[in-house]
């Protein structure tokens, strides 16, 4: 079983130079291009956590199921709905990813939910900026609690070790690439040319509206 959650806090550059549709238009194709990669490594088995009914009809049009929330509290609780779900239908593992992760690819949600073998244990992929946890497969379910938030991946390995566990860490391009950053948004055009998401970046004329918009001296 796997969760998916919604980011749709976006680039405060981006906030100043985007309108209020656009930038919403941009976290619904983010999550388009997350859940393409999931569907495709994981088919029937990727929940998405949200309070948003646009993204429940998302995500359902995508192959994808929901587990709707009442309020919207946060990355980490919306995590634990996912892990509380998995371990009540009886999952033996756990993958959590954000829904801002455009350059996924199917290989690389293989390679985390392949990296334990039968073990017991937990695998960690890293931001690009090596501080936040972009996603994180537990075995089982209920391993350890997770707690998002920079510096949630040095934070995840401590709390990994303390409870005797060894983290695997895998150092993935695609999953490491999470747009909150201006300079994220250049790496996605950069990366994820076949994205829906650089293809509507693109046609609203990024980068060159980021460099436009830069504030001066």
């Amino acid at each position: 079983m796997s969760s998916c959650g919604l980011a749709m806090a976006l680039p405060p550059r981006l906030l100043e130079t985007a309108t209020v549709a656009e930038r919403r238009a941009l976290a619904h194709a983010m999550l388009e291009d997350v859940l393409r990669a999931l569907t495709a490594a994981l088919p029937g088995a990727v929940w998405v956590v949200t309070t948003d009914p646009e993204v429940v009809d998302l995500a359902r049009a995508r192959g994808a199921s929901c587990l709707p929330e009442g309020a919207n509290r946060g990355h980490t609780e919306a995590v634990a709905v996912g892990q509380r779900t998995a371990c009540a239908r009886g999952a033996a593992r756990f993958l959590t990813v954000p829904g801002d992760v455009p350059c996924v690819t199917a290989a690389e949600i293989h390679a985390v939910t392949q990296a334990l073998g039968a073990e017991t244990g937990v695998v960690f992929v890293p931001s690009v900026s090596g501080f936040g946890t972009n996603a994180a497969f537990l075995a089982p379910p209920d391993v350890m609690p997770l707690k998002f938030g920079e510096p949630s991946f040095d934070n995840h390995l401590d709390a990994a070790r303390q409870r005797g566990l060894t983290p695997k860490v895998l150092a993935l391009p695609g999953l490491g690439l999470d747009v909150d950053a201006p300079e994220d948004l250049t790496r996605l055009l950069a990366s994820g040319t076949v994205t829906r998401s650089a293809q509507l970046l693109r046609a609203w004329g990024f980068p060159g509206r980021l460099s436009s918009h830069r504030p001066g001296p």
